[in-house]
């Protein structure tokens, strides 16, 4: 028999995998419980405000979090999140340059997209999307490049094995990824070419992309608040009816041959906001500040892996941390097993532009302290995940790749 605590961290596992090794290193994540977060607990929004300015990256535990206690009182973050969308929809806005003779009509393209907090809804979206994403993988490779946007400038699509490089010799990547676009399944665009098995999809695609978005929007109220940033100001920079590099992905990584096991994904930092991650196997590994060792980011069931991209280093002048980090062939014995990830992306809307953001003491401190760090050339949200995105392609240019791992901001 196993006590509570036991039986509670057996729960974490996949049993249908083999078990994550114990003697490796692992990293320091903090487990943050999204039901708190909804509830307005202090104490585990102080969590994630520590998670967030410290490594960037943190456990979302998923299971039971619904968005029934949405309307309590005890944050006024919280307020933000529910309420943002009727009193910042079509304001001006200095960072973006919006104006508001739309206001009307986004607001009622928020309404139309936005949906409650429901983490298990989100948990059962992506045990379905895993299913999808190997029929995907599983397509003949001359069928899969038909769907290859590099050369059209788009970072959507296919990208090969190999197809990508990791460092700047030019070292190939070993993983193939799909991305499929927000703006596409949302219908705010054209719709992209895609592999007729993913149409009948279309709709799971949307309900992934829904709630993941929820979270983030939950995510980004808080951090507002934190930052003692006007009301409503970072989600209004992120709202699911804008155009935006909002999307959805997954990553493909056959076992390597025991003899050349390498770095599948090279070190980065992310292009956007806020990345939801869902994965299965381990792999991953981020560099905590500090160390030159790198720890694996152990797999935990019902919950998801979150982290802060580079646009909320730019935003906070530094406040908030997007850490770098990387993906390797799974430790122990999971090494002989193809390893997938489902991820969402979220961005900022393609025309804001990546920089400090006015109206909050704590940045605005954080200005006067990294005066030559803030102080780069201004950039949109599109141009800069273009440039990151595309500059890590075979024959791009690597110099463009670099994010906000090198101290910039």
């Amino acid at each position: 028999m196993y006590d509570k605590a036991e039986q509670s961290e057996m729960d974490l596992n996949f049993s249908d995998l083999p078990p994550f090794p114990e003697d490796v290193p692992t990293a320091p994540l903090l487990r943050i419980t999204l039901s708190k977060l909804t509830q307005g607990d202090p104490k585990e929004i102080s969590k994630l405000w520590k998670a967030c300015c410290e490594l960037g990256f943190f456990y979302l535990d998923l299971r039971g979090g619904s968005d029934s206690q949405k309307s309590c009182p005890t944050s006024s973050a919280l307020d933000d999140r529910t309420e943002h969308a009727t009193q910042e929809v079509g304001r001006a806005d200095s960072a973006t340059g919006h104006d508001d003779h739309s206001a009307h009509t986004k607001d009622d393209s928020l309404k139309e997209f936005e949906v409650d907090i429901d983490g298990e809804q989100l948990l059962h979206d992506a045990e379905d999307l895993f299913r999808v994403g190997k029929s995907v993988f599983d397509l003949p490779v001359e069928e899969k490049v038909k769907y290859d946007l590099k050369d059209q400038g788009s970072y959507f699509g296919y990208k090969g094995y190999g197809q990508g490089v990791i460092d700047a010799e030019g070292t190939k990547d070993r993983n193939e990824f799909y991305n499929v676009s927000k703006d596409d399944i949302l219908g705010l665009s054209e719709p992209l070419s895609a592999p007729k098995l993913l149409h009948p999809h279309r709709d799971l695609l949307k309900s992934f992309m829904q709630h993941s978005h929820a979270i983030v929007d939950l995510l980004l109220s808080l951090l507002n608040h934190q930052l003692g940033l006007p009301h409503g100001k970072l989600s209004s920079l992120h709202r699911l009816a804008s155009v935006s590099g909002d999307q959805v992905r997954w990553v493909h990584a056959p076992p390597q041959p025991m003899d050349d096991r390498r770095t599948a994904l090279g070190q980065h930092t992310d292009f956007g906001s806020v990345t939801v991650l869902f994965n299965r196997l381990g792999g991953l590994q981020v560099l905590p500040p500090g160390s030159n060792e790198w720890c694996y980011v152990k797999p935990l069931r019902g919950h998801a892996v979150i982290n802060l991209g580079d646009a909320m280093v730019k935003f906070s002048a530094g406040i908030l941390r997007s850490n770098i980090h990387r993906v390797v062939n799974p430790p122990g014995q999971q090494a002989d097993h193809t390893r997938m990830s489902l991820v969402y992306f979220a961005r900022p809307a393609d025309d804001v532009i990546l920089k400090a953001l006015s109206g909050s003491t704590l940045i605005d401190e954080g200005r006067r302290q990294n005066p030559d760090e803030t102080e780069e050339q201004e950039i949109t949200s599109k141009e800069w995940i273009l440039r990151r995105a595309l500059g890590r392609r075979q024959g791009g240019d690597w110099t463009k790749a670099g994010g906000t791992e090198s101290g910039r901001v």
